[in-house]
């Protein structure tokens, strides 16, 4: 059940927000909803998911009692290992038992394949964050395993993001939560992703289908480019639009989740990039890899080591496959190239050069992602690369001549820049000086998702007609 659907946003959610707004325990209330929302698409899953937030609950407390600093590394190993043990059995193991048989002589290893259980990458960077931030007495132990399970359990970050630290929420979790302030604008943020989601990304992922399933000897230059555009678009208006959707059903049950993306497409670097893109899996790597490693202290020779530590893991957090690694390695190699003289030379570039320069590192690593494996990747490649392949424009747009397709592509090469946040803030500021009381700066009302009503129930009406005469409604994240 993905948030985009008819069954999730007509029955599911009304039935949830009647029984957590009447009930009397709302962490009840929210457990119970979320254990049935991954029940739903997961099955049998969900007591790997509950014997994994058992273990890790006794393992915090255990350690939060531990009287010695060796015992409390101890207990903190054995609960990293564990998560990231079952991380690699469901998600790598088979990748790993293929690379071998690839490489090494005699008799090949059995395929060791199994079904991903959804937003295990997501859960279980959760509880490694969580198991730190107890071992390094950033938050006191959670003493209620009730809340520990609704905090890890919660349905709205629970398959997809954004990666919630305990932190950010505990404050909330120990509250009751009767508030109802943000109820109206938790619906706001959830149209304005689902239209994201459904408007945009949907509507030009044939595009992107079409020209990453072609042949490589068949695939022109243009439509290689047109492809690519599609895909960017379309991983970035999924992505963002479920973010959103999932920060606006947090706000509906009174939580506050961190900001997710700040308009990655606007960067004018590839450092830039990443502290748009992706907020909360950056700054987890940051805190949790780079920083211990040593991070950008030490010399030049650690930090290139710590760079490239952190994006092989980024690379492989996505995926299991060779064309996932490339992707974070490339995109490590750029930042090391800013890090060490590049960023000088684009800052004294024009802006728009900087921007056309990021744009286009982030497209072609975008094919590493999309691309079936990595020999589909490089044969991508070489057609957008190939000064002999390019045919007319007119060729490629026969794939727009759709009115839908057209019109998404607009929207999404307008609102990938903060066209729509700059207009809303210049509105509101001739409404009213004074910030939200409700918001933390970063999500402040005056530059948020903040729409007129018509306009907002304009989106949703077209949405939902969308989603019922159309049977394509994938979700990429889905995959990690």
């Amino acid at each position: 059940m993905v948030f985009s659907s008819i069954i999730f946003i007509f029955y599911f959610l009304p039935v949830f927000l009647l029984g957590y707004y009447v009930s009397g325990w709302r962490t009840g209330a929210l457990l119970a909803g979320s254990v049935a929302f991954y029940t739903w698409g997961e099955g049998a899953y969900v007591f790997l998911l509950l014997g994994l937030i058992g273990a890790n609950y006794a393992g915090a407390r255990a350690m939060d009692r531990a009287g010695t600093q060796g015992g409390r590394r101890l207990i903190l190993t054995l609960m990293i290992v564990l998560d990231l043990a079952v991380l690699a059995w469901f998600k790598y193991a088979g990748f790993l038992a293929q690379t071998l048989n690839d490489v090494l002589p005699g008799d090949p290893l059995p395929a060791l394949t199994h079904r991903l259980p959804l937003g295990i990458s997501f859960f279980t960077f959760q509880l490694i964050s969580y198991a730190i931030d107890i071992y390094r007495r950033a938050v006191p132990v959670e003493t209620s395993i009730s809340r520990f399970a609704a905090y890890i359990l919660m349905f709205p970050h629970l398959i997809a993001g954004p990666i919630v630290r305990y932190a950010d929420i505990r404050e909330e979790l120990q509250g009751d939560r009767k508030g109802s302030g943000r109820i109206g604008l938790g619906f706001q943020y959830f149209i304005i992703g689902l239209c994201q989601k459904v408007l945009i990304a949907n509507t030009v992922a044939p595009v992107a289908d079409h020209a990453f399933g072609l042949p490589p000897g068949t695939l022109s230059a243009t439509t290689a480019w047109l492809g690519a555009l599609a895909y960017s678009l379309q991983i970035y208006f999924d992505f963002c639009g479920y973010s959103n959707m999932a920060i606006g059903l947090a706000f509906m049950l009174g939580f506050t989740f961190p900001k997710n993306f700040n308009h990655p497409y606007a960067a004018t670097s590839l450092t830039d990039f990443w502290r748009r893109w992706h907020i909360s899996l950056s700054s987890w790597f940051r805190d949790y890899v780079y920083i211990p490693l040593g991070g950008n202290r030490g010399g030049q020779a650690r930090t290139i080591r710590n760079l490239l530590i952190v994006f092989f893991l980024t690379g492989l957090w996505h995926g299991a496959a060779w064309s996932f690694i490339v992707w974070g390695l490339y995109h490590g190699a750029f930042l090391m190239l800013e890090r060490f003289g590049f960023d000088r030379v684009l800052a004294a570039a024009p802006r728009l050069l900087r921007h056309a320069y990021a744009l286009v590192v982030v497209m072609i690593g975008w094919v590493f992602f999309r691309a079936a494996d990595l020999p589909a990747a490089l044969a991508y490649l070489a057609a957008m690369l190939d000064p002999q392949a390019f045919k007319p424009l007119g060729l490629a747009l026969r794939h727009l001549l759709d009115t839908e397709v057209l019109l998404a592509f607009a929207a999404g090469a307008l609102f990938v820049f903060p066209t729509l946040q700059a207009v809303m803030t210049r509105v509101k500021a001739q409404r009213s000086d004074a910030p939200s009381p409700h918001l933390p700066a970063h999500l402040d009302t005056r530059a948020a998702h903040v729409l007129p009503t018509p306009v907002l129930a304009a989106g949703f009406v077209l949405s939902i007609a969308v989603l019922v005469n159309s049977t394509l409604n994938p979700f990429l994240y889905f995959r990690f």
